[in-house]
């Protein structure tokens, strides 16, 4: 698929969650699958735009990309905000804890990263790079 790149704004949300169910659907990822990753991407594009754009006085783009091989798919956001590792958020320590008494962040990033099969970031020429990367179905074998 050609990458996309939209304005790092909310409005653009809608058009990566399009683009990334497409990209799955062209992966034949099962659906569970296809939710998760559009989940994932979804916490993080959020993230782009409302951390590390507009709180941080910023504008740019995102700019989302899907490559398949035979056995992945991965898709990446681009962006140049502010440097963010996600990786580097502290899990949530309190998941048993009743909600009220649990703390406020991180609960969203450590769901993307394990409702993908694999995560990266990687900061490289002035931008954050988010990998998700999700396995494919294995073709069946053909009866005999």
């Amino acid at each position: 698929m050609e990458p996309l790149t939209v304005p790092g704004t909310l409005d653009s949300l809608d058009e990566i969650a399009r683009y990334v169910i497409a990209a799955a659907a062209e992966a034949g990822l099962e659906r569970k699958a296809a939710y998760r990753l559009r989940l994932a991407v979804d916490e993080i594009a959020t993230n782009i735009v409302t951390y590390g754009y507009e709180r941080s006085g910023l504008s740019g783009s995102v700019k989302v990309s899907a490559d398949l091989d035979a056995e992945t798919l991965t898709v990446k956001l681009e962006d140049q905000a502010i440097p963010y590792n996600p990786l580097e958020t502290p899990s949530p320590d309190d998941l048993d804890a009743p909600l009220e008494e649990r703390d406020l962040g991180g609960l969203g990033v450590y769901l993307t990263i394990q409702g993908v099969d694999r995560f990266d970031y990687e900061w490289r020429d002035g931008s954050n790079c988010n990998i998700f990367v999700m396995r494919r179905a294995a073709p069946e074998a053909p009866s005999q």
